[in-house]
């Protein structure tokens, strides 16, 4: 089969090399997936780069964790039904060395999940990370049906789906953008109310929620929590899955005297439960109508160089994807 892979860790065209390998076999309880599209996610490329300093997990790796396809064979104790279907996977490079930025690619069942038939191939591949991260960072807390949920960076791939994953369960949904495009794509999401990032934020989102906001899915922790406990209700919580800086200074006693929580939300170490219950959750939102991702740029699998350096280094808004 064709595959794009780096053997070291570096920049993108130093390392990454297409080529020909063979083909993966599925293990009982796999599924083999003949991949269509490849979705490229931040943590792919930094992977890559070793942006997060643990080193070459595996000698050789095929990069990427989300990916659509269909599925062509099975190992033992998979039934037979499944080969043919139409499927969007994750987590095919969490914990494994070939990710599915290749012909084909094998995942545990489970990391499989049918994709709805009026559902676009290409918004297949960007489902995985994006959407069990923003599912978890959603629910994490509890029940938030006729709750206030905060989404700091709702027109972000994380930030969209947990809008949209917040607004279906129930929650008056205020997000917050960067520029008025932004708040045109968390609106068509399902916000209830948008608005700029700005000096006068706090000031604004007390006025839509007096009481405080319940619940608060968090971009960036280091820059924004500070402001997020002003907004705070007591005994509210944040769930924060990025931050801009790896050692933030957190506002200890206000926390405290809060009776806040926080959770800290890594894709990769979701509970299985939880994260075939996102699928669920994001399959009945593509259901219902639900359109997805933007898609600022696609590449071929000879491209996929370029593709790293446009998630590094983007110049429009949406999702990366290869085509195979």
């Amino acid at each position: 089969m064709k595959a794009a892979w780096y053997e070291k860790q570096g920049a993108a065209r130093a390392v990454l090399t297409i080529g020909e390998m063979d083909a993966p076999q599925p293990l009982a309880g796999e599924v083999r997936i003949r991949v269509a599209v490849s979705g490229v996610n931040p943590g792919d490329v930094k992977k890559r780069g070793d942006a997060f300093g643990v080193g070459m997990p595996y000698p050789r790796v095929i990069p990427h964790s989300d990916g659509m396809g269909t599925v062509d064979a099975v190992g033992e104790g998979v039934l037979q039904e499944w080969i043919g279907r139409r499927v969007w996977c994750y987590g095919a490079q969490s914990y494994r060395p070939f990710g599915t930025a290749a012909e084909y690619t094998v995942v545990p069942l489970q990391q499989a999940a049918p994709l709805p038939e009026t559902a676009p191939v290409e918004q297949g591949a960007c489902l995985g990370i994006p959407g069990i991260t923003a599912h978890r960072a959603v629910h994490v807390a509890g029940p938030i049906q006729g709750r206030t949920v905060l989404v700091q960076g709702g027109a972000g791939a994380v930030g969209v789906c947990a809008v949209q994953l917040a607004h279906r369960a129930g929650a008056r949904v205020i997000a917050t953008c960067r520029s008025e495009s932004d708040k045109k794509i968390a609106s068509a999401a399902g916000a209830d109310e948008v608005l700029l990032t700005d000096a006068k934020l706090v000031e604004r989102i007390r006025k839509l929620a007096p009481d405080g906001i319940h619940h608060i899915v968090e971009v960036a922790f280091a820059a924004n929590i500070k402001i997020d406990v002003e907004m705070l209700a007591q005994g509210g919580s944040i769930a924060t899955y990025a931050t801009n800086a790896p050692t933030p200074e957190i506002p200890f006693w206000q926390l405290v005297f809060m009776n806040a929580r926080i959770f800290f939300i890594g894709s990769d170490d979701i509970p299985i439960e939880a994260k075939i219950e996102a699928t669920r959750a994001i399959n009945r939102a593509l259901e219902a109508g639900w359109k997805g991702f933007e898609i600022a740029e696609r590449f071929s699998l000879d491209e996929i160089a370029k593709a790293h350096e446009f998630v590094e280094h983007p110049t429009k808004s949406g999702r990366v994807i290869v085509m195979i």
